[in-house]
């Protein structure tokens, strides 16, 4: 068994969890919620069972509030120590990236790039992305992590990737049939609208836990619906939104 990996981008250790295989077999993957980064060790992203995948929205969602950093410009295999090689992989929902040892030890992937691998993230279009613009100042960048300014860019300036959101219908299409959680009727997809009233209840969520933990009591007039300056996490607030559809 390999030791605690330290997560490529930030080096702290990762957490490991365990999940079930597609063949059965347990299979432990090591996560940084600060990076919001999965390591998969050689094929683990191809192995990860059905009902193992509604095990990690449940662990995304507990984790959804966390406060996250933009991947590191330069990053290293956790096995091997070499630079990680950044490049794309394409599947039918878009292009996603990722970061592969060139010794073959494994790949680092956002939280967001692998959903957009199993087909639970589609990229946004642009009447979706000018309508957000309109609710909310600026957004993380699902695959590096960096604030961006949705008002003047529509993708992201520092690594050029399309924003991309979390697509409710898809996760429900794929989840029905073998997992209990979400053997239900496909639902409503979520509309534009929806992400940015769960961005705004996140940051509502944010700024309240901010203030309990700094035990300060002002008033939160400054968090009003219409105020557009915070930046919302489109990743964060889809969890949020899937969770609910697979709790209902």
């Amino acid at each position: 068994m390999h030791p605690q990996p330290s997560c490529p981008s930030c080096r702290q250790p990762m957490e490991a969890h365990r999940f079930t295989s597609n063949q059965g077999h347990t299979l432990e993957l090591d996560i940084c919620f600060a990076c919001q980064g999965l390591w998969f060790d050689r094929h683990e992203n191809l192995k990860l069972s059905p009902q193992s995948v509604v095990e990690l929205f449940r662990l995304l969602h507990e984790h959804r509030t966390d406060q996250h950093q933009p991947l590191a410009e330069s990053m290293a295999c956790p096995r091997c120590n070499t630079s990680l090689a950044k490049g794309f992989d394409v599947v039918r929902s878009g292009r996603y990236m990722i970061y592969r040892c060139g010794r073959q030890h494994g790949r680092f992937s956002s939280f967001s790039s692998f959903m957009v691998e199993k087909g639970f993230v589609r990229h946004m279009t642009r009447p979706e992305i000018d309508d957000l613009a309109q609710r909310v100042g600026a957004i993380y960048c699902t695959s590096c992590g960096a604030p961006v300014d949705i008002r003047k860019d529509h993708a992201c300036p520092y690594c050029r990737a399309a924003f991309s959101l979390i697509d409710p219908q898809a996760v429900v299409r794929a989840m029905e049939g073998y997992a209990a959680a979400s053997a239900k009727a496909p639902a409503v997809p979520a509309s534009p609208v929806d992400i940015g009233d769960a961005l705004v209840a996140l940051e509502r969520d944010r700024a309240r836990a901010e203030r309990e933990r700094q035990k300060r009591a002002f008033t939160t007039a400054s968090s009003d619906a219409s105020d557009n300056s915070f930046t919302g996490d489109l990743l964060a607030a889809g969890v949020a939104l899937v969770w609910a559809l697979m709790k209902d």
